[in-house]
């Protein structure tokens, strides 16, 4: 289908089905959650009103009379919304080591979607099947990514273009993770190996996933100087390949471009009005959080040119903080004009030497089984005026690019969307940012019966103060967890309330619509 609100239509549709089966079970006792008001994911105003659960779905919603056997859940006049969908999410890291998944949970979140940036657990076919054996306390989707996909057809071999073969060899194993039920390819193209590729190799891989019904998300190749035209790579590639593109932490990361997010909206609407499916997803935040890497324009760790460039047009130097550093942890929490301070450098000579540290780390730890991340930093490098621009742009879903420690994006925000951006600062509505968190989000990723509350959807919900939910999660103490969140169901059991995880495990693999296990 050509567009996404097309997509969820369907999928709305298709729930129909699981009411009259959900609707079945009621007799034996449902949860009745009353005296809220309701914001229903699909933009409408808020009304009062009560919803009732049974089997895992919602059987009903509004004036809702008393049934033998309910249990009441009294909302005090509370929001009730359903579970947000973190469309972008890199909370697969430690999961299963964690499975109440707080992090999240505290936020309202009941869906993550990870496989992001070109990155994804392989194959996924045992990843699904690991969730669930040991279910997490929220639902989990993937992508297959295409850096994986690039490591595992080239090996060690991968710093250049694919060959035709090994575009084959690419295509395959993403039909694998297809069929298993990934939503679709994932790429990082400011990323290795994948910053190798041509554009023709993506458009190759994004027509497989086409073939298959699912979509294409992307890590632009650049987010600051190039970002006009790594954007227009995107549509191209979408628009030769047929699969619905989502851009993926849509941002303007250079001072240079600062104040143009409308003329990068332009060009997207544009593009959507030429047939290409474009849609965003948007973290609430001025910083980011990658690898050091990124800051070497030229993808060498000596470039001291383009690195001395960064740091004066993009991200400064006490701009720059090391959140992971495992060769020298004495670095963590310090910016890089701290660290060039206490060594008696420059902060491009200071950057290049742990640059090198490094690698030459990473080269001692190359044979380790599931090591740890060695390294992330957090810059500095957008503007608040842009962000808001992207927020409220109607084919913008919310989603982190949180893991589960580092930036405090991965525990903030979505609250911080309906407390600062809804409450404090009145850049959205509370049931435009609702909208854009569940709806929204569920309409792009071809969800079904998922991120509205409606009879027949699953019974994920989330029930907050809209007068105190905020983020508390900060530079200094990102995993600071946020305020304002009092209850949240997946499948209608209870997984967080009172602050604090309820032991409970009802997470569901979500699979691409057709695929197995659906």
């Amino acid at each position: 289908m050509k567009t996404a609100l097309r997509r969820f239509a369907l999928a709305l549709l298709l729930a129909g089905a699981a009411q009259a089966a959900a609707a079945e079970d009621e007799g034996a006792g449902a949860l009745r959650i009353e005296r809220v008001r309701i914001v229903d994911g699909t933009g409408a105003p808020a009304r009062e009103g009560a919803v009732r659960i049974a089997g895992g779905r919602i059987v009903a919603v509004g004036a809702l009379a008393p049934e033998p056997g309910d249990t009441v859940v009294d909302g005090g006049g509370r929001v009730l919304a359903p579970g947000f969908i973190d469309s972008h999410s890199h909370h697969d890291a430690g999961m299963f080591e964690a499975r109440d998944l707080v992090a999240v949970t505290s936020q309202g979140v009941t869906t993550l979607v990870v496989g992001q940036d070109g990155f994804s657990q392989t194959p996924l076919a045992e990843l699904f099947a690991k969730v669930q054996a040991a279910p997490l306390a929220v639902n989990l989707a993937s992508y297959s990514g295409h850096n994986t996909l690039r490591a595992r057809a080239m090996g060690e071999d991968a710093r250049r273009a694919a060959t035709a073969e090994e575009i084959a060899r690419m295509s395959a194993l993403l039909e694998d993770d297809l069929r298993a039920g990934a939503l679709g390819l994932s790429t990082g193209l400011m990323y290795e190996p994948s910053a190798f590729s041509t554009t023709e190799e993506v458009v190759a891989l994004a027509q497989v996933s086409a073939r298959h019904g699912g979509l294409y998300i992307s890590h632009l190749r650049d987010e600051g100087f190039e970002l006009l035209p790594a954007i227009d790579e995107a549509i191209e590639i979408g628009r030769r390949s047929g699969a619905p593109v989502q851009i993926s932490h849509l941002k303007i990361a250079v001072r240079k471009h600062w104040g143009r997010a409308g003329e990068v909206l332009a060009k997207l609407e544009r593009a959507r009005e030429a047939g290409v499916d474009i849609t965003a997803d948007v973290y609430p935040y001025t910083f980011w959080q990658s690898t050091m890497r990124v800051m070497f324009l030229n993808k060498h760790d000596e470039d001291r040119e383009g690195l001395a460039f960064n740091f004066a047009e993009s991200t400064r130097p006490e701009d720059l903080r090391f959140t992971i550093f495992r060769p020298d942890p004495s670095v963590v929490g310090k910016t890089i004009a701290q660290v060039a301070a206490e060594r008696g450098q420059d902060p491009v000579e200071a950057y290049i030497a742990l640059a090198r540290t490094l690698a030459a780390y990473e080269r001692a730890h190359a044979g380790d089984a599931d090591r740890p991340r060695a390294e992330a930093v957090i810059g500095t490098s957008m503007d608040e005026a842009d962000v808001e621009a992207f927020l409220r742009w109607p084919h913008t879903n919310v989603g982190s690019d949180g893991f589960p420690t580092g930036h405090p994006r991965g525990h903030g925000s979505f609250t911080r969307v309906l407390g600062r951006y809804v409450r404090e600062r009145g850049a959205l509505t509370l049931e435009q940012a609702v909208h854009a968190m569940t709806g929204r989000a569920a309409a792009h990723l071809g969800f079904a019966d998922r991120g509205v509350i409606a009879p027949g959807a699953r019974a994920d919900l989330v029930l907050f103060d809209p007068e105190t939910v905020a983020d508390r999660a900060t530079v200094e103490d990102p995993t600071a967890l946020s305020v304002g969140v009092e209850r949240v169901w997946v499948g209608g059991e209870e997984v967080f309330a009172d602050g604090r995880a309820q032991g409970r495990y009802p997470g569901e693999v979500v699979r691409r619509a057709g695929t197995a296990g659906e």
